[in-house]
């Protein structure tokens, strides 16, 4: 299986995550099951259905976290060279020409990404046409609202 690129900081979301789960998640919805198991009758015991749906949830959750993670290829952007190239990991400050609009961007991991944040999926065609440029280069992005060409103001290794 293909190694999936992941920051340092979404790789430690992702255990806090998988720990809560394990820890806190798993062990409540085993103590709800086991009150609802002595409420009688399971066949018409919704809390135990409930319940029981929970778990396959939160199971569901810690198998595909442990997929992730041993799937994952950490990448430290601080110690990487900083060639001035825009790559995984990487903070973009671009302008939008158009809307002369400044933008802050960072380019992460398919599971980090949170535009609201500014946390941009490698794969998003904003990110793929910014990597491998560098600050003053230009990138032109085929939106569905019409292309969107953006000047790279500055490239980050933070």
């Amino acid at each position: 299986m293909n190694k999936v690129p992941l920051t340092v900081r979404g790789a430690e979301q992702l255990r806090e995550e998988l720990e809560r789960l394990k820890r806190v998640e798993r062990p409540r919805v085993i103590e709800a099951i086991s009150e609802a198991r002595a409420h009688g009758d399971l066949k018409e015991n919704a809390e135990y259905h409930a319940a029981r749906e929970q778990q396959g949830f939160i199971e569901g959750r810690i198998a595909d976290l442990e997929g992730k993670l041993s799937n994952a290829e950490i990448i430290d952007v601080t110690k990487l060279p900083a060639t001035g190239k825009v790559m995984f990991g990487t903070t973009v400050l671009v302008l939008e020409i158009d809307k002369d609009e400044e933008h802050r961007f960072i380019i992460v991991g398919e599971d980090e990404a949170d535009i609201k944040r500014g946390m941009i999926s490698i794969s998003s065609p904003i990110a793929r046409s910014l990597i491998g440029k560098s600050e003053g280069d230009q990138a032109v992005v085929d939106a569905p609202g019409g292309a969107r060409e953006f000047e790279i103001l500055e490239v980050l290794y933070e």
